[in-house]
């Protein structure tokens, strides 16, 4: 019987040079991070069928570690390792191609073996060896039988061996770098994690259904409790004044998939109350089928009761204004007293202040939100204009506009200075008369058209008067603008345009 002589290590063909160093082998052993792969169902499957191939009783997937054997998979052993000097693998895996004993009890090697003199009594041997992609020697797929085999195995089974092997090696190079994934993705996450912990935010993100899987350390800083796990555990953190809107509008969004932010106080640890931002975005998820969320929770409360200090100044503001309206006007009536003979120009004075603070009233209004609305404001300026069957001389159509308090009194000046010419000039200055004002424009601009229908025919002014002087101080100084003025046969026409960030800002 011909005896397997042991050979000197050779490299597959396609493959990196057989790597000798005994350290480096082991430090390329140890990447494939194998542990897991003990009784895999695919490497069970490999050695079964290596056993019925070669039929033989014991077939294992080996890996040769620095003291131990380790069988990963196989059949026809109770053991999941032996000492590496017993192994039969530590041989085959340094074996260029197949290495086949046919009897161990004849081989110098392995015949005083304990694996041959006591359990399980090997006599015949064949291991597949299997040799990394950077050629370091790992282990071997070996078949065992307790008979001698003087012929060996036929060709047959040595090809299948040799395609068995391959797949062994498929399979352990994708658990590596399947392992390899999953600690780049792990050492990301603790890498976000770390960064996460590290911002003054609140941060988590939750599945479709609104169960939260990550939490930063803010959340247990702030509150001193463990993190919610969903929605409802969060509730009792936010003040009952508002949660009702909090939750209609965290539920709404999250069932139509669109972007939220909410504002609302939360329970510190101390028990105080601070007021937050809370943002939260959705963002298809192909590994859950779905969408994840991504949120913020955002400490705002130091600028909220700033802005909480500057609107209770600006509602004080507010007050004390109307009340310089009220004392102004009231002083003009107790002088005009004096001086009946300047009673049409006190008339005047106060009217125009009356105009004032409405228009100040509805963009300022004393216990209210601030409006911002154009038509509105222009609606409240030409109040005094109605007829007494509530009948209106003075219709403005067309498209609305942001106006901003700084703009309210130059367009109240405009428009009661315009009003009250028509009054005494122009068209409100008979029954019949009527006047409309178009508002139109584009993203830049817009244009207010005056058109006097019904009234006298009218004419300019060979001097312009103060009441012109007025208005085109307001239009061009104060407002950026330019108007034109023309008269048509029963009235005046004019056209003012005035950038919209001019009345906006």
């Amino acid at each position: 019987m011909k005896l397997s002589e042991p050979q000197t290590p050779v490299a597959a063909p396609g493959r990196h040079p057989l790597i000798t160093d005994e350290a480096e082998r082991l430090r390329v052993l140890d990447s494939f991070i194998a542990d897991p792969l003990a009784n895999d169902p695919e490497l069970e499957a490999i050695s079964t069928f290596a056993a019925k191939l070669c039929d033989v009783p014991i077939a294992q997937v080996s890996l040769v570690e620095d003291v131990r054997q380790q069988f990963l998979a196989g059949v026809g052993l109770d053991v999941s390792e032996t000492l590496r000097d017993v192994s039969f693998c530590a041989h085959a895996m340094l074996t260029p191609g197949l290495m086949e004993v046919q009897d161990a009890r004849r081989d110098p090697r392995f015949a005083k073996n304990a694996l041959v003199t006591g359990q399980p009594g090997i006599r015949f041997y064949a291991g597949q060896p299997l040799i990394s992609v950077e050629g370091a020697p790992l282990g071997a797929l070996c078949i065992i039988d307790t008979e001698p085999r003087p012929d060996g195995l036929n060709d047959f089974q040595r090809e299948g061996l040799a395609v068995l092997g391959q797949a062994v090696m498929r399979r352990l190079t994708s658990h590596r770098a399947d392992m390899r994934a999953r600690q780049a993705v792990a050492e990301r996450e603790e890498r976000l994690r770390a960064m996460l912990d590290g911002v003054p935010q609140m941060a988590w993100s939750a599945d479709s259904d609104g169960n939260f899987d990550t939490w930063n350390a803010r959340w247990q800083e702030v509150t001193g409790k463990a993190p919610p796990r969903t929605a409802e555990e969060w509730r009792p953190f936010i003040h009952l004044d508002d949660a009702p809107e909090v939750f209609d509008r965290c539920y709404r969004c999250f069932e139509k998939g669109e972007p939220f932010d909410v504002e609302y106080r939360i329970l510190h640890a101390d028990g105080s109350w601070h007021w937050v931002l809370s943002r939260a975005v959705p963002v298809p998820d192909a590994d859950i089928g779905g969408t994840r969320w991504f949120g913020t929770v955002t400490d705002i409360d130091a600028v909220h009761r700033v802005m909480e200090s500057h609107d209770m100044l600006s509602r004080e503001l507010a007050h004390r204004i109307k009340n310089i309206f009220a004392v102004v006007t009231g002083l003009i009536a107790l002088r005009v007293r004096r001086r009946p003979d300047n009673k049409e120009f006190a008339d005047e004075l106060v009217a125009t202040l009356r105009a004032l603070s409405r228009a100040h009233d509805f963009v300022r209004p004393e216990g209210g939100e601030a409006r911002e609305s154009l038509l509105g404001l222009l609606e409240n300026i030409f109040a005094p204009y109605r007829a007494d069957e509530g009948e209106e001389r003075i219709v403005v159509s067309g498209d609305d506009a942001c106006v901003s308090a700084r703009a309210a009194t130059p367009l109240a000046l405009i428009f009661h200075e315009l009003a009250t010419n028509s009054a005494k000039y122009g068209a409100l200055s008979v029954d019949e008369g009527r006047i409309t004002l178009t508002l139109e424009g584009d993203a830049d601009n817009i244009v207010l058209i005056w058109r006097e229908t019904g009234g006298p025919e009218g004419a300019p002014d060979a001097t312009p008067g103060f009441g012109t002087r007025l208005v085109e101080m307001s239009v061009t100084s104060q407002l950026q603008g330019s108007w034109e003025r023309s008269f048509a046969p029963d009235g005046l026409v004019a056209r003012i345009t005035l950038p919209r960030t001019a009345i906006a800002d």
